[in-house]
Parts: C-alpha cells; sequence; structure tokens
C-alpha cells in the first residue's frame, strides 16, 4: 500500500487539528434528541389506533413513548458510530506506519462512544418491548426473571438482544484501536448491529416480505452510513482537519450512491407496504409522502454542497464556514429524518388489516401456484434485491474497468471479461429467475442454486481476474500521497486475514465442510424458516467458492503462492468429499427441514423424500462441471508457467551467450578427458 510520510509512531500524531469537542458533542446530542422529540410526536399520531390493531393494554406512557424515543437515540448513535468508522477507515489516510493519524484516531474512539450508547439503548429496548407487546407496566417487564422468561415468547427481545452484542463488540473493538487495519472490524460489526431490527418490523411480515425486507435492509444500511459519514465530515471541517478536503471529496462521492440507495430502496418498500390510493388517505401514507419529503430535501443540500461550498473548502476560510453551517443544517435534518421514520415504523401500514394470505405468501412471502417446469424456471422471475443488484453491479463495473484500460491503450484478454459476464449473468439467473422464486419452498431446487452459486459462479468469476483488473485500471496514489482504492485493494491481499483465509487447510474446509455442517448437521432445519438464513446461506455458498476457487485457478495476485502440482492436490483431495456429500444426502433415511416444507403444504411436492434424493443426486453431478473447467484451467496455466520460464532462460541465454549450457559442456568435456 501506498502511504504517507513515514512517521516512526505507536500511537496517533498530533496535527494542527482544533479541540472542537464541546460544541461537536453539543450538534451531536442535540440530533440525537430531535430525533426522539419527532419520533415521539409522530408516535403520539398513531399511538391509539397501534394499540387497537394490536389488541393489548395500554402499557402507560412510559413504554408508549419510551420505545420510539429510545429507538431514535439508538438508531442516530449507530449512523454516528458506522459513519465516524468508515471515516476512520476510507476518508482520511494513516500515518506511514499504519497507525491512525489524529482524525482518524478521534473519529474511531467517538464510534467507540457511540456504538457504546446503540448496545445500551437495545438493552433498554428489551424491557420496553416487553411491555409493549404484552401491555403490562415497563416496571413489571424490567425485572430480570421475566426477561428471562418471555425470551423466547417475544421475538423482539432476541432481536435487541443481538443488536446490543454487535453493538458492544464494535464499540470495544474501536476502543482498542490504533492500527488503520482494524477499523474494518469496527464497520463489520457496526454494519451487523443495524441487521436485526432490519430483519424484523413491518417488513418481515406480510406478502412481499422477501422484497421488503431487502428493500429495508440497503435502505438502513444506506441512511446509516449517509448521515454518520456526514457528522463525521462536518466534525472533522470544524476542527480544521489536515485532510479536510480529501475527506469531502471522498464523502460526496459515497453519499451520491448512498442517496441513490436509499432512494430507490425506499420506493420498493413504500409500494410493497402501502398502495398507492392509500398515500394521501392513511396515516402511514401520509408519513411516508413526509420521509420522501426530508429525504428530498437532505438530497438538494447534498448537491448544493457537491457544486458551492466542497470547491472552496480547501483554500477558502468562508468556505469552510459555509460548509460546516449548511452541514450542521443537514444533520439536524438528517435527525428530523431518523426521528420521522422511528415513528413510522410504530406506525400500523394499511396492509397488515389483510388477512387473505396463503400459508406459502405468509412464509416465503410470495405465491406459488404451479409445479415449476422448465418454462417457469426459465420465465418466471422475482428480482433479488440484495444478489441480483450485486450481480449488474459487478458486471458493470467491471466493463467500466476494461474501458478504461482500452482507452489507455492496454489490452485485457477477451475470454477474461466473457468468463465474469457469464458468472454475473449466472448469479442473476440462480437468485432472480425461477430457481430463486422456488428455491425456498423445494429442496431440489435450492440444492440446484446452492451447487450454482458454489461450484459454478465462483469459477467464472475466479477466471475473470477482477483484483487484476481493478490494479490495472485504477492509478497509483504516488509517493507521498494518501492511499487510495488501488493501495486498499493491495493492503488487504497482503494482510493477515487474507493469508489465513488462503491457507489450503482453511479453504477447503470452509467450502466443503459447510456443507455437511449445514445439511446433515442440523442447522438447515434449525434456519430454513427465516430469510435472513436464505441471504446468509447464499452468501456463504459465493465467498467460500470463490476463495476455494481463488485459491486453486485464481489468476489474480493472492498471499500464497501455490505450485500448480500442489493445486492439483488440493483439487483432488477436496472434490472427493463433495461428491460423497451428494451420495450421503441420497440415503439420508430422514427428510431435512421436514416440518417446514410440510408447512408449505404443496401439493405438487408432497414426496419430501423423492425431492431430497433428486437433491442429493444434483449435489453428487454437479462437481463434475466444475472439475473438468479446472483441470482444463490448471493445465492452461501449467503450460504458462512452462513457457514464462522458457522465454526467462532463452533471454538470459541471449544476455550471456549462453554461458550456462557453455558450462555444462565445458563440464562433460573435462568428465570424458578424465577417463
Amino acid at each position: 500500500m501506498t502511504r504517507t510520510t513515514p512517521q516512526p509512531a505507536t500511537e496517533p500524531v498530533r496535527d494542527s487539528m482544533r479541540e472542537p469537542r464541546g460544541a461537536v458533542a453539543g450538534v451531536l446530542w442535540a440530533s440525537t434528541w430531535i430525533a426522539a422529540v419527532m419520533a415521539i410526536a409522530v408516535t403520539g399520531v398513531s399511538a391509539v389506533s397501534a394499540l387497537q390493531l394490536a389488541g393489548v393494554p395500554d402499557p402507560g406512557a412510559l413504554t408508549t413513548y419510551g420505545v420510539p424515543a429510545v429507538t431514535a437515540i439508538g438508531e442516530v448513535a449507530a449512523a454516528i458510530a458506522l459513519g465516524s468508522a468508515v471515516f476512520a477507515a476510507f476518508f482520511v489516510p494513516p500515518q506511514g506506519d499504519g497507525v491512525l493519524d489524529v482524525g482518524g484516531f478521534r473519529a474511531i474512539r467517538v464510534a467507540s462512544s457511540a456504538a457504546l450508547i446503540w448496545a445500551i439503548c437495545a438493552v433498554l429496548m428489551m424491557p420496553l418491548s416487553v411491555s409493549n407487546v404484552s401491555g403490562q407496566p415497563l416496571s413489571t417487564t424490567m425485572r430480570p426473571d421475566n426477561l428471562i422468561k418471555v425470551y423466547g415468547q417475544v421475538a423482539d427481545v432476541g432481536t435487541w438482544m443481538w443488536t446490543a452484542i454487535f453493538a458492544v463488540i464494535a464499540a470495544v473493538v474501536a476502543r482498542v484501536t490504533l492500527r488503520w487495519g482494524l477499523t474494518f472490524i469496527t464497520i463489520a460489526f457496526s454494519v451487523l448491529s443495524l441487521m436485526p431490527v432490519a430483519l424484523a418490523g413491518h417488513s418481515s411480515t406480510g406478502g412481499n416480505h422477501d422484497l421488503a425486507t431487502n428493500s429495508l435492509i440497503l435502505h438502513i444500511v444506506g441512511a446509516t452510513l449517509w448521515m454518520g459519514g456526514l457528522a463525521a465530515v462536518v466534525t472533522y471541517a470544524l476542527a480544521m482537519g489536515r485532510w479536510r478536503s480529501l475527506a469531502v471529496r471522498r464523502y460526496s462521492r459515497v453519499a451520491f450512491w448512498c442517496i441513490v440507495v436509499v432512494g430507490v430502496s425506499g420506493v420498493i418498500n413504500a409500494l410493497v407496504r402501502v398502495p398507492v390510493g392509500d398515500l394521501f388517505s392513511d396515516t402511514y401514507g401520509r408519513l411516508v409522502l413526509a420521509k420522501t419529503a426530508a429525504l428530498v430535501v437532505l438530497g438538494a443540500l447534498g448537491a448544493w454542497h457537491r457544486r458551492s461550498t466542497i470547491a472552496r473548502l480547501e483554500s477558502d476560510p468562508p468556505g469552510r464556514s459555509a460548509f460546516v453551517r449548511f452541514g450542521l443544517v443537514e444533520v439536524v435534518v438528517f435527525a428530523l429524518t431518523f426521528g420521522l421514520a422511528v415513528g413510522l415504523s410504530r406506525t400500523p401500514p394499511p396492509d397488515l388489516a389483510s388477512t387473505d394470505l396463503t400459508v406459502v405468501e405468509s412464509e416465503i412471502g410470495y405465491r406459488l401456484d404451479a409445479p415449476p417446469s422448465f418454462g417457469r424456471i426459465m420465465t418466471d422471475w422475482r428480482f433479488d434485491l440484495i444478489f441480483g443488484t450485486f450481480a449488474i453491479v459487478a458486471a458493470l463495473v467491471y466493463l467500466r474497468g476494461v474501458v478504461r484500460l482500452r482507452r489507455r491503450g492496454d489490452g485485457w484478454p477477451v475470454g477474461r471479461t466473457v468468463a465474469w459476464l457469464l458468472g454475473c449473468a449466472l448469479l442473476l439467473f440462480a437468485t432472480s429467475s425461477g430457481l430463486g422464486r422456488y428455491g425456498p419452498a423445494m429442496f431440489s431446487v435450492h440444492m440446484i442454486a446452492h451447487m450454482m452459486l458454489s461450484m459454478m459462479i465462483p469459477v467464472l468469476l475466479v477466471l475473470g481476474g477482477p483484483v487484476t483488473l481493478a490494479l490495472r485500471a485504477l492509478p497509483p496514489a504516488g509517493r507521498g500521497n494518501p492511499p487510495g482504492p488501488r493501495e486498499w485493494i493491495q493492503a488487504a491481499i497482503h494482510s493477515a486475514p487474507s493469508r489465513f483465509l488462503t491457507h489450503p487447510l482453511v479453504a477447503a474446509v470452509m467450502f466443503v465442510g459447510s456443507f455437511y455442517l449445514l445439511y446433515l448437521g442440523g442447522l438447515f432445519e434449525a434456519v430454513v424458516p427465516y430469510h435472513a438464513a436464505h441471504l446468509l446461506m447464499n452468501l456463504h455458498f459465493l465467498l467460500s467458492g470463490y476463495l476455494f476457487y481463488w485459491l486453486v485457478i485464481g489468476i489474480d495476485p493472492a498471499p500464497r503462492q501455490v505450485s500448480p502440482v500442489a493445486k492439483l492436490g488440493i483439487v483432488w483431495g477436496s472434490l472427493p468429499f463433495h461428491a460423497f456429500f451428494g451420495v450421503a444426502l441420497m440415503m439420508t433415511s430422514a427428510v431435512i427441514a421436514e416440518s417446514y416444507y410440510r408447512g408449505l403444504n404443496l401439493p405438487w411436492n408432497s414426496d419430501l423424500y423423492a425431492d431430497q434424493r433428486v437433491g442429493g443426486g444434483i449435489a453428487w453431478a454437479a462437481g463434475e462441471i466444475p472439475l473438468v473447467v479446472i483441470m482444463l484451467a490448471l493445465l492452461v496455466q501449467w503450460r504458462r508457467t512452462d513457457d514464462r520460464q522458457a522465454r526467462r532462460y532463452d533471454r538470459r541465454a541471449e544476455r550471456d551467450h549462453d554461458a550456462e549450457l557453455g558450462d555444462y559442456n565445458e563440464m562433460l568435456k573435462q568428465l570424458n578427458s578424465g577417463r
């Protein structure tokens, strides 16, 4: 990684940053309380109707208004935690030895404090949730014995418990972080702390809850990063940090894509929850319109920043003042929007009163009125907002890199481009076509998608060489300049986690061993009813497959150099376990996840054992096609390695007039003369 001027430091070095702690803390605390007040005000509009619809007694004002207030404070704190961690990782550079500079150090400490507040709010939400659901006063539900008793009965208790766990881990890691690489752990757990809330609530129930949940995940992460990043950048600019212009430019790019993600996902989520005709007549619909208006205002403020204040930030002090003033206004508008969103989550949407859902629609989010066929698999699509979007974006970003190389006059193998695009197309097909639609309802279809995600798509993506393309297409930062995306990629490749994950034993166990643990170890049966589990399974299949094939046939630079013979041994040592898994699956006497599949009550899928045997056969046969591709790729790589060695030998021979061959011949002459 290209670094800034080296500093012999073991802790952050001070620069000319001011100490605006009082002003910053005041603004951040004011923002959280603004969000809380807005959430309370919105909840007051719909509290009575929510209680009537839920059919529970009034738990008291402390619970009714404490739930939205604590939630709003916690979510603003979560935004500050995530935004500050991202700021420390990407918006300002570290010192030359990898230790955070003063701006990054302060940001990661703010992230620690904010994550701790988020964890405290999550803990407070556990008794508040029980009180809200049961109608009992908060004083009763706060007793530890009551919380333990209702843990398995009130889903929100578990949701907030996991939120608190992830937030505490993020806070602890951020507190001990001094080096740049550890900031990624804080980012990861900050994002994880958002997931339990995103996977619960209105979007997780009713029809189309798969689309609603996926859109809410994108919406919450995008909005949280948008607001938290803004708070971190405004704080840094207010303190006159050294890299303030760079930080604002980088945040501006991130904020643009956050606006796109938040806008699109918000529209999708609203259309799923609210019929268009109820937008003006229903309380929930009017709140959706108010939230939309607030997001439009935020987008307009961001556009104004890009055009008017960012260009003057570095050299013109009034430009800095204008950026800070309008940035603080934007933070306040964000706080109001967060409070509005919390109040919206407490307001019953119109479609909750609907009771005409089928069992299948209630479980997986949509109807399945006919058995799968070739025609339905090919034409009956349901777009996956997570993996389908990733497939399209990955293809477009890759093509942009190829075009950048072409314009520069550099070549890029057509075969690699074809492999990457084909892998993206298969990822889109596996998750958004009829395979993705019927996968949650039939084990055999699920296994087809599983084999594509773990055995076929990763092979094609690895052969596309995306890391090599990125390293060639992205410009280097240059000596003495702050590291950029190219340097971040290089640092990630040569990091300790990469070396650990690319160890042959680790990669093979993650790839093959997870099959046995998931299906034969009982884990699949425990998690299959949950939408979050399907997302995690697909992600694991894709990442573990990519990691394994990156090790054995990857053309990208890797932290470990493995010879072609060793790669062949890894393949032949791992794939038999995959084939045996398919055989074991076909021979299993018990039906995996029988209660779940029986509960769907699909008339054309009554023989679950036969369907499972088909799935086992698919798993057994699926290893043949990737094996052929792997063998061909290894043979090609082996031949190219020999060709490179031969060319190096020829060039050396030309330079020294084949001195090595002459020495060898002279040795033979001496041996012959000695006889």
